[in-house]
């Protein structure tokens, strides 16, 4: 069976690059009904964020994208481990590491090494001046063990570094960029165990790897140079390696590595603006893959039966957020009104709009008018926030059509308030007012301009707004009514 497993580090929010990870590994196991795990690695203490867990499990709930196994949120949404390989959580799992890292030392694969922090940044400096590649030189690697012994016996800090092959080379297939090799002299003796008895990422995700039989690798790019030193701890340990893929560099517009100095790169942000879960994990699974034809739009199931690793690009995958957008419009316009008036309530009470004692079947009229306009859910909010308002504020030279003049637009919006107060509340709808202000018009031989422009702005404020009727209709007739009124006022001071 297929298992693959998604193993962020709790340290912050969680990037849309690990929301890829994690749908790439997602995807894989599903298209072959294997099992998707979630292991969190914590094991850099220095670094956690409080809550970094529960970030991680809304945001891939929130997308859609539920375990199988590891950690997961139990019925009462509290943080639970499922499955019999446990534990996913590796600051708890620190005897099966210093148990391995033992297994290596005794083979002669791994060595203590006392080297002061200043020693190390010292080696570091130097080499840097040289111009020479920068890590570890070795300097512990072949102390004898009464020298080790005495050290320890003292009570000495020391870390647990890898013995890496000092010749010949490192090679792999990769399910993406095809054959890669690495030569072993130019990797350095990683550190295994750190001095505060926990182990760096590189034991501890072979070691869990294992244990956890994951068949498939996939993660980032930057993940590359590291695998030589996971492929030598397999052949140390004498472990089958799994198949490793490593997906390509995520890169902003302007070719830059995505990262938060160049705007919003966490899940959060993109719910919180008001992004679709299902449009976000469409636009990411584009982000390096394809089906092969011109088709875009994929439901998460959907994407489960096409996925195929054949398909993965290794060239870096632009995160265009105007093809977000889009992808958001499209979702968007699928949606049933009421549906979306539901998903579009919190973002009406977070910018303090009174929407609490509004049916909801009058919110979704609200939500429609910028339904087929809005990219995001914010966005409809921030579009519609006119209707709410006691008192609009623009200036009164708007009002006066491109073709018109002050005059005229005065004595239009005065026959239209005095035929709008005719009209019976029963037919206030958008087809009824469409249908019998057209009618007016025509009978009357005004121009469609001259009338609906000041009307539109009378009732939105704006330049750029949905068109009259909807506008009138959400408004309703007395709210309708004011707001010409008010235009007229204006139109006075001019």
């Amino acid at each position: 069976m297929i298992r693959t497993r998604f193993a962020p580090s709790p340290t912050g929010r969680l990037h849309v690059g690990g929301l890829r990870s994690a749908l790439f590994n997602y995807l894989l196991a599903k298209k072959n009904q294997g099992n998707f795990l979630l292991r969190i690695e914590d094991t850099d203490q220095t670094r956690l964020m409080a809550g970094g867990i529960e970030n991680i499990l809304n945001s891939l709930v929130w997308a859609g994208i539920v375990p199988d196994e590891g950690v997961i949120y139990d019925s009462e949404m509290k943080i639970s481990q499922k499955g019999g390989k446990g534990p996913y959580i590796q600051s708890e799992r620190l005897s099966t590491y210093q148990k391995y890292a033992q297994e290596l030392l005794k083979k002669g694969f791994a060595y203590y090494c006392f080297c002061t922090k200043d020693r190390l940044e010292e080696i570091r400096t130097v080499q840097e001046c040289s111009k020479l590649p920068t890590g570890y030189d070795g300097h512990c690697r072949e102390l004898n063990s009464e020298h080790v012994a005495e050290c320890l016996k003292k009570g000495m800090p020391y870390v647990i570094r890898l013995r890496m092959p000092r010749e010949g080379v490192t090679t792999f297939t990769d399910l993406i960029r095809g054959e890669v090799t690495f030569k072993n002299e130019l990797i350095d003796d990683q550190v295994l165990i750190k001095a505060d008895g926990f182990p760096t990422y590189h034991l501890a995700v072979v070691v869990d790897d294992h244990l956890m039989e994951i068949t498939h690798v996939i993660r980032g790019e930057e993940w590359l140079p590291s695998t030589p030193k996971h492929i030598q701890l397999y052949k140390m340990f004498g472990w089958k390696q799994p198949q490793f893929a490593h997906l390509p560099l995520l890169v902003n517009e302007q070719k830059q590595k995505l990262s938060k100095r160049h705007g919003d790169v966490s899940v959060e942000d993109y719910q919180e603006k008001g992004y679709l879960p299902e449009a976000l994990v469409n636009f990411v699974a584009f982000l390096g893959w394809n089906p092969g034809d011109e088709r875009e739009i994929f439901s998460l199931s959907a994407l489960e039966k096409e996925f195929d690793f054949s398909r993965v690009s290794k060239a870096a995958a632009v995160f265009n957020v105007e093809k977000l957008d889009w992808y958001n419009q499209q979702y968007l316009r699928r949606y049933d009104q009421e549906a979306l008036a539901i998903l579009t309530r919190p973002f009406f009470q977070q910018a303090g709009l009174p929407i609490e004692d509004r049916p909801l079947s009058w919110l979704a009229q609200v939500v429609a008018l910028e339904q087929s306009r809005a990219s995001t859910l914010k966005q409809i909010v921030e579009n519609t926030a006119f209707i709410f308002s006691d008192e609009l504020s623009y200036e009164a030279s708007l009002l006066v059509w491109k073709k018109s003049t002050r005059e005229e637009t005065k004595k239009n919006l005065g026959e239209l308030i005095d035929f709008l107060s005719k009209i019976e509340e029963s037919n206030w709808t958008k087809e009824d007012l469409e249908k019998s202000v057209g009618d007016w018009i025509k009978i009357g031989e005004r121009g469609v301009g001259e009338i609906l422009w000041p009307l539109r702005v009378s009732l939105s404020g704006k330049m750029n707004s949905p068109g009259p009727y909807e506008i009138a209709a959400v408004l309703g007739k007395t709210k309708t009514l004011d707001r010409l009124h008010q235009a007229q006022k204006l139109l006075l001071a001019l």
